[in-house]
């Protein structure tokens, strides 16, 4: 994981379609080899890069309620 100031390759950023277009959100970009998340209020403040593997975890992890707090 890593965290640029630099926009990755040109893609297509993507939000939560129920972010119900306000800016507490995140996005991402599906740049290959790699995928990129930023903040939607700060759009120029740098982004996030994980792997499609770290990617494919993490919305696993959402999926099963590993997050979930108790």
């Amino acid at each position: 994981m890593t965290m640029t100031r630099e926009h990755p390759a040109p893609h297509t950023w993507r939000k939560p379609s129920r972010s119900a277009n306000n800016a507490h959100c995140v996005e991402v970009g599906f740049a290959d080899p790699t995928i990129t998340i930023r903040d939607t209020k700060d759009r120029a403040g740098g982004t996030l890069t994980v792997t499609p593997a770290a990617w494919a975890g993490f919305l696993n992890r959402l999926k099963t309620g590993d997050y979930d707090q108790s």
